[in-house]
C-alpha cells in the first residue's frame, strides 16, 4: 500500500534526497519545524520503509575503476538462478545483479581498471557452474544513473 505523505514528509524528503547526510537541525531550520519534528517524521518514514538508510556516491574513476561493462547471463537452467546469484556474490566487481526475463536469466554491471581486469571478471562469471555463457556490452559513458529524478516525480517534490 502506498504511504501518503504530507507537506512536511515532503520537504524533508526533497532535502535528503539531496544530501542523505544533512543533520536533523539544518533541515528544522530550512522547513520552520523542530528538529524533533524531523527526527520523528523521518523514523516514522523508517518503520514504513519509505526510507531505507542513506547512500554514498563513489567516484569509481577516482580510484581506479573506470571501466565499466553490462554482462549478460545465458543460464542452462533458469531454476539455477538462486545458485548462480550466490557465486556471483563472492566477485566484487560485479555492483549490480538483476533477475531478468527475455534472453538473459541474469544481468550483471561490472567496474573493473581496464580490459585486461574485465575479462578476468567475466572468465570467473563463465566458470560458475549453471552459466552456460555471456554476453558483455561495454559502457561507453553512463549520462543517466539518477533515482532523485524518479522520487521527485513519486512524491510530487519541487526540482
Amino acid at each position: 500500500m502506498a504511504y501518503e505523505i504530507d507537506k512536511i514528509d515532503r520537504q524533508i524528503l526533497t532535502l535528503l534526497i539531496e544530501d542523505a547526510r544533512m543533520p536533523y537541525t539544518d533541515i528544522a531550520k530550512k522547513i520552520n519545524v523542530s528538529a524533533g519534528t524531523v527526527h520523528g517524521r523521518v523514523k516514522k518514514m523508517e518503520r514504513r520503509r519509505l526510507i531505507t538508510g542513506a547512500t554514498l556516491t563513489v567516484d569509481y574513476n577516482v580510484v581506479g575503476y573506470s571501466f565499466t561493462a553490462n554482462v549478460g547471463l545465458i543460464l542452462s537452467r533458469t531454476l539455477d538462478s538462486e545458485k548462480v546469484i550466490k557465486e556471483l556474490v563472492k566477485i566484487p566487481e560485479i555492483t549490480v545483479a538483476n533477475l531478468s526475463t527475455g534472453k538473459f536469466s541474469i544481468f550483471c554491471k561490472i567496474r573493473c581498471r581496464d580490459t585486461k581486469h574485465a575479462r578476468e571478471v567475466i572468465f570467473k562469471i563463465n566458470s560458475i557452474p549453471g552459466v552456460m555463457r555471456t554476453e558483455s556490452m561495454i559502457s561507453l559513458d553512463e549520462p543517466i544513473n539518477d533515482k532523485k529524478r524518479l522520487f521527485r516525480s513519486i512524491f510530487d517534490l519541487p526540482d
